[in-house]
């Protein structure tokens, strides 16, 4: 649910469909970009040495962002048949624009969808919730 406090400020108030939060969320977009074309002379091959050394860690962080996303899709069914079936938690989180702010369990899935709720109405008005995660987009 997609709500604003008095001053403007936009707040996401959804459950959790995970039960851990994603850690490289934002990563792709920073990637750098391509360099162009690279002639066929030695200093052209130095500089695509460099180049190549220079992107190894953004390349591993693609790739450790995609695992996560593939293990993601994975996990879901059978994370939300787990929830289904055993009465698992649910847990509630408040974003501050897309930055989490504030988390909570908030039992099953008719108690988080009035917790839901109620934080919005809170938010809302202006009584928004404590910090409790990270440390927030300033």
């Amino acid at each position: 649910m997609k709500v604003k406090d008095p001053s403007g400020q936009t707040w996401r108030v959804t459950r959790r469909w995970v039960p851990w939060r994603r850690r490289l969320k934002g990563v792709l977009p920073n990637m750098p970009t391509g360099v162009g074309s690279l002639g066929d002379n030695p200093i052209s091959l130095v500089i695509g040495i460099i180049f190549l050394i220079i992107a190894i860690p953004f390349i591993l962080l693609a790739i450790v962002a995609a695992l996560e996303l593939l293990l993601l899709f994975l996990v879901i069914p059978f994370a939300l048949l787990a929830r289904a079936l055993f009465g698992q938690h649910w847990t509630v989180e408040a974003r501050r624009g897309f930055h989490i702010w504030y988390d909570e369990p908030a039992g099953d899935w008719q108690a988080s969808g009035i917790r839901i709720h109620a934080l919005a109405d809170q938010i809302r008005h202006g009584d928004t919730p404590p910090q409790t995660v990270g440390d927030g987009p300033g």
